[in-house]
């Protein structure tokens, strides 16, 4: 794919992680600008080192809302506009039956996987009607197209992702905004392959590889898809 992002701003939520850097990676190398955000402000130095004129790195909590407006509004102060909303932000866990899982882990799962992409869209939609459309990628996971055991909240909270985003794509669509999400299996990350030493991460995704998915979905090559949601599961 050889979409050219000059011109155009991309906000990404997570960006310190595994997957906001490789996202991160392929849009700068098309050109974009980009809005990296991240509770870790260390973790988002660390990765990208100083702003610069296409780059704005920005701290905030997504689980407060007004840090997700704030956010919004420091990247249009600075770069004018955002044409491109990635919520990659999110958060996994598993090992609890649904009639054991604590409250702590329904807030946890509900909130990274849920509440960020609410509030970043709550921030963000108005700018981008106003703006004259855009495009928003969320990531959902491939396990969320049904229950898995062991896995009940993570699994109702990465389906809200799919539902929220087949909802946003019948409001918006008629805005000149498209919205539509990716479903990775397991991703290739030092963090899963500790956690599954006897895995093969052959088998798994790249990121580099989820990466080109979620550009190609922000690209005008995609401008005729609207709430799809695309299982990326590489050879898993």
């Amino acid at each position: 794919m050889t979409a050219d992002f000059s011109g155009r701003c991309a906000i990404l939520t997570g960006a310190a992680g595994n997957l906001g850097r490789a996202v991160a990676a392929a849009f700068a190398a098309r050109g974009a600008s980009l809005v990296l955000v991240d509770r870790d402000a260390q973790a988002l130095r660390a990765a990208f080192g100083d702003d610069s004129a296409q780059r704005l790195c920005i701290a905030a909590d997504l689980l407060d809302p007004a840090q997700a407006q704030a956010a919004l509004d420091a990247a249009v102060g600075r770069l004018g506009s955002v044409d491109i909303l990635c919520n990659l932000a999110g958060g996994f866990r598993m090992g609890e039956a649904v009639h054991e899982t604590s409250a702590a882990t329904w807030e946890l799962l509900w909130g990274l996987n849920v509440r960020t992409l609410l509030h970043m869209a709550q921030a963000a939609v108005p700018h981008l009607i106003a703006h004259g459309g855009g495009r928003i990628v969320n990531v959902g996971a491939f396990a969320a197209q049904r229950g898995v055991a062991a896995m009940g909240a993570y699994c109702a909270a990465k389906d809200s992702v799919i539902r929220l985003t087949e909802a946003m794509s019948a409001e918006l669509k008629g805005h000149g905004i498209n919205v539509n999400c990716v479903l990775p299996t397991i991703i290739d990350t030092p963090e899963n392959r500790a956690a599954m030493p006897d895995a093969d991460p052959s088998r798994w995704v790249a990121p580099a590889d989820l990466a080109h998915a979620i550009v190609f979905l922000a690209s005008d090559e995609a401008r005729a898809i609207h709430g799809a949601a695309l299982p990326v599961s590489g050879l898993g």
